[in-house]
């Protein structure tokens, strides 16, 4: 399976927003932590969360003018296997097998909906 131009930076935008799930989840320990969003730690944490978030959203619209949303969509699905994964590693966050069928049949699906672009 050979990616486009367009496919590898929907697959970019993904992994941007990954991230931003990780940050997020981030900012809500701090949260945990400080018990007030306007603490400064938690506050500049969102804050950076958000605008990372925004900057990666924008990027995935300016893919979606230049792209059909069918032949880039499918690389969001990776969102579902990714930040599981990444929680696993980071967090200790543990996962069940249903996930990991799961995942399976994204990584899967995903390969089929390459095929037929």
């Amino acid at each position: 399976m050979v990616l486009s131009p367009v496919q590898w930076l929907a697959l970019t935008c993904v992994l941007g927003m990954c991230v931003g799930q990780i940050m997020f989840k981030v900012s809500a320990l701090s949260l945990n932590g400080t018990e007030s969003i306007f603490a400064p730690k938690t506050f500049l944490l969102l804050a950076a969360t958000m605008l990372f978030y925004v900057v990666v959203s924008f990027g995935w619209v300016l893919i979606l003018r230049k792209s059909h949303l069918g032949q880039v969509f499918p690389f969001y699905s990776l969102a579902f296997v990714l930040v599981p994964v990444a929680s696993y590693f980071l967090f200790g966050e543990r996962f069940s097998s249903s996930l990991i069928l799961g995942s399976v049949l994204i990584i899967a699906g995903l390969r089929l909906c390459m095929r037929s672009t």
